[in-house]
């Protein structure tokens, strides 16, 4: 039984979008207002911002890391950013100029968590787990003390308008999401550190005998993690309308089950974007059809970690036959 799923799971890079495809079509028939126009606008800009976080997850994971402090890091980015923002900080930028700034240290905020992730994981020989771990218990803290656990208001109309914007028809979130997995695209399939980061991921000691700079790349995949943390920041913090500290701190589970579902391997060196796309994909149609069906928020959470735990199991057993044996 245990080899026939693991053959099964091999056939197809597109399984899991046509589980979506399957999941879709029965959830239309036995959940009311599933295939409504609004439910379906609901689930694609709940979508965006989590394809962004899975795909910086992706690469993290890619090299045979992890990141767990991507929640703490859109926490903290969510109410850094806000506090350039808004009118009560008494700054007193132009609403447009508060927002460029605003942005701009949301980024900057995530690129440094991962910096400081990379760095501890490469510099100091410290466990991905570990160090994840810590970072997400210090800076969510850190985002709660800084606010004494208060939301940020009173953010510019120009910054909470990014939700709801459109550029060409193609609102701005899809744009935000389509542009980060181009990037993520290009490089992993046509530059060198798209082959270093396979490479790392695959056997570390005989990427660091061939030349690869193993250091450079694993810190360049956290800090661009940190960075698409932060972009989901900007996305949740103009749709809520607020600078949380504890804002995300709900997908975690989410961001991960998604890149395991879509395929990418819990070993490193196996992995594409379009998987990433598909896992989070089905991970929102599961989590929006319970939502819908009324299950409480303990069965859905209880659901995802079996669906999850499954595709773990099979990712494992992909990777290491043995284990069927």
């Amino acid at each position: 039984m245990i080899a026939q799923l693991k053959e099964h799971y091999q056939k197809s890079d597109n399984s899991i979008l046509y589980l979506c495809v399957l999941y879709y079509i029965v959830m239309s028939f036995i959940t009311p207002g599933f295939f409504s126009l609004g439910n379906n606008w609901n689930l694609l800009f709940n979508l965006m911002p989590l394809v962004i976080v899975s795909i910086g997850q992706t690469c993290v994971m890619l090299t045979g890391g992890i990141d767990l402090s991507i929640t703490s890091t859109i926490a903290l980015s969510s109410v850094v950013g806000a506090s350039f923002m808004s009118s009560d900080s008494g700054l007193g930028f132009n609403p447009s100029v508060s927002t460029f700034i605003g942005i701009g240290v949301m980024l900057v905020v995530g690129a440094a968590i991962g910096l400081v992730n990379g760095v501890a994981v490469t510099k100091l020989g410290m466990p991905a787990f570990m160090v994840t771990l810590t970072t997400m218990m210090f800076f969510s803290g850190f985002a709660v003390w800084l606010t004494e656990s208060q939301n940020i208001y009173n953010l510019p109309d120009s910054f909470l308008r990014i939700s709801s914007m459109s550029m060409r028809d193609v609102p701005i979130p899809v744009v935000a999401a389509l542009g980060v997995m181009l990037i993520a695209y290009f490089i992993l399939n046509t530059t060198v550190i798209g082959e270093w980061i396979y490479a790392v991921g695959l056997n570390v000691k005989v990427a660091r005998i061939s030349g690869v700079n193993v250091d450079g790349t694993i810190i360049s995949c956290y800090v661009f993690c940190g960075v698409c943390a932060a972009l989901g920041a900007v996305l949740y913090t103009s749709r809520l309308e607020t600078g949380s500290p504890i804002m995300g701190q709900n997908i975690l589970l989410d961001v991960i089950g998604a890149v395991v579902i879509g395929g990418t391997s819990l070993f490193g060196g196996k992995g594409k974007v379009k998987w990433t796309l598909f896992g989070v994909l089905f991970i929102s149609l599961l989590d929006n059809g319970l939502n819908l069906i009324g299950l409480s928020y303990f069965l859905i959470m209880i659901v995802k970690g079996l669906v999850i735990l499954f595709a773990a199991i099979l990712n494992v057993l992909k990777e290491r036959p043995s284990l069927a044996s």
